[in-house]
């Protein structure tokens, strides 16, 4: 799984990249990491995109999960 910071509008925008498993499950994971960072996002094909740069409170809060980033 990665982290990558994207710039779309002129607005900064944290993606992680890479996940598995099925819809409901990104759904609940894109949940808590938009809690986690306190930001607003969206799950769009399996890729979960967080306003702002978000890369080391999203890494810290996959690390909670058991989940291991790459930034």
């Amino acid at each position: 799984m990665r982290l990558r910071l994207e710039t779309r509008s002129g607005r900064v925008v944290t993606l992680v990249l890479g996940l598995v498993g099925q819809e409901t499950q990104l759904a609940e994971l894109a949940r808590l990491l938009r809690t986690a960072c306190s930001a607003g996002g969206a799950l769009r094909d399996g890729v979960i995109e967080l306003q702002g740069d978000q890369r080391e409170k999203a890494k810290a809060a996959l690390a909670a999960q058991g989940i291991k980033a790459q930034t």
